[in-house]
């Protein structure tokens, strides 16, 4: 049986972050709580652990999963070409439930399945994940649950779902949030909602507007993004 770490003790959080930060390291899979849901998360440049995480869910390379982050500085290391409300929309919605999809760094040595050149990015707003992530690096997480089955609320509902194939589980008590972040599609010259979430898309979209770059000539052909259905 895989362990479960209580950390929402400090003993029990210093013991679980440490251990399972040195299992992801060496490709193992890892339950953690978010700010929004419990998330699988594995090493998002350990191919072998992505593909573990997808067969884990029963989902297929056509939905890879979102990566998250501890800095904001890390998305200029994953993405490239960020529009200016991009960046407004970090400053105010991060750390939070707001996923924004981007251009990926092309030069990157990962593999996350079919994204068609993009990655959905998100810092979460929650101190176990961020420790972790603050460790490990960048994580490719997705929501805690088999495909088509409920999200997990608790490392319960995760651990009764997703069983052994996942090596550590971090217990931090039930989420508070319990609705999956808002996802925009941000390759474009102005954003595109994915996904309705947490945040409310209408104000997302006036902060945006108020950023844009309005071209002075005809826009060209949209950049290809995979709106794939990202749970986390």
């Amino acid at each position: 049986m895989s362990p479960v770490f209580d950390c929402t003790t400090p003993e029990g959080r210093r013991d679980g972050i440490a251990k399972a930060t040195a299992g992801v390291r060496h490709g193992d899979l890892v339950v953690l709580p978010t700010d929004t849901l419990y998330g699988i998360g594995a090493d998002a440049f350990t191919p072998d652990a992505v593909q573990r995480l997808l067969d884990a869910k029963g989902r297929g390379r056509e939905m890879p999963p979102p990566v998250l982050v501890a800095e904001v500085r890390t998305v200029d290391g994953l993405a490239t070409d960020v529009p200016d409300y991009a960046r407004a929309l970090i400053e105010r919605y991060w750390p939070g439930p707001l996923t924004l999809v981007l251009k990926a760094q092309p030069s990157l040595m990962w593999d996350l399945g079919d994204t068609g050149g993009t990655v959905a990015v998100r810092m979460p707003d929650h101190e176990i994940a961020l420790e972790l992530l603050r460790e490990v690096g960048p994580m490719a997480v997705s929501s805690a649950n088999r495909t088509g089955h409920p999200a997990s609320r608790t490392v319960v509902d995760a651990a009764t779902q997703l069983g052994p194939s996942v090596q550590f589980y971090l217990d931090g008590g039930p989420v508070t949030g319990g609705l999956p972040s808002t996802i925009v599609d941000c390759t474009h010259t102005e954003p595109v909602i994915l996904r309705h979430g947490a945040i409310d898309g209408d104000e997302i979209m006036a902060l945006a507007a108020e950023h844009l770059e309005l071209p002075t000539d005809q826009p060209g052909e949209p950049a290809p993004v995979s709106e794939e259905s990202n749970d986390e």
